[in-house]
């Protein structure tokens, strides 16, 4: 009896030049094969599509077709707890991150409050709120724009 199995969470990059998608098409084509040799289903619903397109002139791109069911094209995706929009910016990311911290500080404030000691309460921020703030920072920091960053400043003044 052959168990049918989920691959979770794959991602398959692919560059694609001078308009030819065909290599692109070619390795979603051999991930589905190989899935298949596999006895992993691949679930098309959840399935998505994300295009980076750096052309100045833009067009539409043919949907990708995975056992029948095209694949939905978005126009942002989570990845690795990092967001990423299509357009390459880093703003959902900062929002995200803005608004993690600040469920956070609501409870260093209460902390705070309770009089406890310095070195806890510094303690407590750098385990919940300066880790997501400097959550993969090496991938997104250079690319912010200046109202991300003073975002994202204005919640380490809070914090201090």
């Amino acid at each position: 009896m052959h168990r049918i199995k989920f691959a979770d969470d794959t991602t398959v990059v692919g560059l694609m030049s001078m308009n030819d998608e065909s290599a692109y098409r070619e390795e979603v084509q051999r991930l589905t094969a190989w899935c298949k040799a596999n006895n992993l289903s691949l679930n098309v619903e959840k399935t998505k599509k994300t295009v980076v397109d750096f052309r100045r002139a833009k067009s539409d791109h043919s949907p990708l077709n995975i056992d029948g069911s095209n694949m939905e094209i978005i126009k942002s995706t989570k990845f690795l707890g990092v967001h990423r929009a299509e357009d390459l910016t880093w703003s959902l990311n900062t929002s995200s991150i803005t608004k993690k911290a600040q469920q956070r500080l609501y409870f260093l404030r209460r902390l705070r409050k309770a009089h406890l000691p310095p070195p806890i309460l510094t303690t407590f921020y750098r385990g919940t709120i300066e880790s997501i703030l400097s959550s993969c920072i090496t991938a997104w920091s250079r690319n912010c724009t200046m109202l991300d960053g003073k975002t994202l400043e204005r919640i380490v003044r809070i914090a201090e």
